[in-house]
């Protein structure tokens, strides 16, 4: 059972975390294209915190990258490795629940 758990925990946060690469997509989206202003002290506030959420996520991504101008693929890098770990997360879970660890 505590694996189970443990299992969940970490389904729950990289849940959390793929919430967080997102908001910050949109709202750097909003921002580029100056639909919300970075002016207000709210929007410059959880821009600056979601940026230092990610960036050490992305930071080594990065380095690997290629350089593609204006693109950054580093955000849809980190959501497939999410998801990949969500796949192996459930079959963890579904080999717990049949006995098999």
């Amino acid at each position: 059972m505590l694996m189970l758990t443990l299992v969940q925990i970490l389904q729950v946060l990289l849940n959390v975390v793929w919430w967080v690469i997102i908001i910050q997509f949109v709202l750097s989206l909003l921002v580029t294209f100056n639909v919300v202003n970075m002016q207000s002290n709210f929007v410059r506030s959880l821009y600056m915190g979601l940026d230092k959420l990610t960036e050490p996520m992305y930071r080594p991504i990065r380095r690997i990258l290629p350089q593609t101008g204006g693109i950054d693929f580093a955000p849809a890098v980190v959501l497939i490795g999410i998801a990949i770990l969500t796949i192996i997360l459930n079959n963890v879970a579904a080999s717990v629940v049949m006995g098999g660890v």
